[in-house]
């Protein structure tokens, strides 16, 4: 299905740098770590900036962080489809949440995790085309390796059928008022924490997402092992 095709409607980017990165083992938060002289986080805003399918991009921040990112980063490296930048909460789920409020259409909205630089515009093509049939998407690929479910005593108690498993990405898209009711009602909850938008669709509305192929190269850097991976497919696609 071809954009013409369709009715073109708003799409916002919202791009989560809040995150902590503890795993990373440094003082700086891993989506501002350089990569090849530019921070983690440029990458992925830089793709939604180029794409000709996102109108605006929010950006999600740590606190006290706002001035930093609008001078270190937006300013410095010309993202002008930035429109805001607001701080992020406690958790993720909180995050997108504070994102989420500043959208007023009811278009679609794209989340992502600002510590995934290999998003690409082929990823949002194919995210963006989903949508547009399913308010609900995810960006994932089928997983390589077998997977075991371990008991309390780290035993292996259940192997699942492997052709059905996929590792979840970001951008994960959706409407908007679909997402927005999501977090709404997760906002209410007390009891449900939540990984992913996927999981608060389904927890919260009983809704599926449908799963569309990203990248095995769209990889989250957690570690200081990702941050070298990441600088490889950096240097192979220079």
């Amino acid at each position: 299905m071809k954009n013409s095709d369709m009715e073109r409607r708003l799409c916002t980017a919202i791009v989560l740098s809040a995150g902590q990165g503890k795993r990373m083992g440094t003082t700086v938060q891993k989506q501002y770590i350089e990569l090849l002289g530019k921070p983690v986080v440029y990458y992925a805003l830089e793709t939604f900036q180029k794409s000709e399918l996102i109108d605006d991009i929010i950006m999600v921040v740590g606190k006290g962080q706002k001035e930093y990112c609008r001078r270190e980063i937006i300013e410095r490296y010309c993202i002008s489809k930035v429109s805001k930048i607001v701080e992020g909460g406690a958790e993720r789920c909180d995050s997108v949440q504070n994102g989420l409020r500043e959208i007023g259409h009811e278009g679609y909205v794209f989340i992502h995790d600002g510590a995934r630089p290999f998003v690409t515009q082929e990823i949002v093509e194919r995210v963006y085309q989903a949508v547009c049939r399913y308010p609900a998407c995810v960006a994932g690929m089928p997983v390589k390796d077998t997977i075991k479910i371990a008991d309390e005593e780290m035993f292996t108690k259940e192997t699942p059928n492997r052709s059905l498993l996929w590792q979840v990405q970001t951008p994960q898209a959706f409407s908007v008022p679909l997402i927005k009711s999501a977090y709404e009602k997760l906002a209410d909850s007390q009891d449900i924490q939540v990984t992913d938008d996927t999981m608060a669709v389904e927890k919260m509305l009983g809704r599926k997402s449908k799963l569309i192929e990203g990248s095995y190269e769209n990889i989250k850097i957690t570690t200081s092992e990702d941050l070298e991976i990441a600088e490889m497919f950096l240097r192979r696609r220079k």
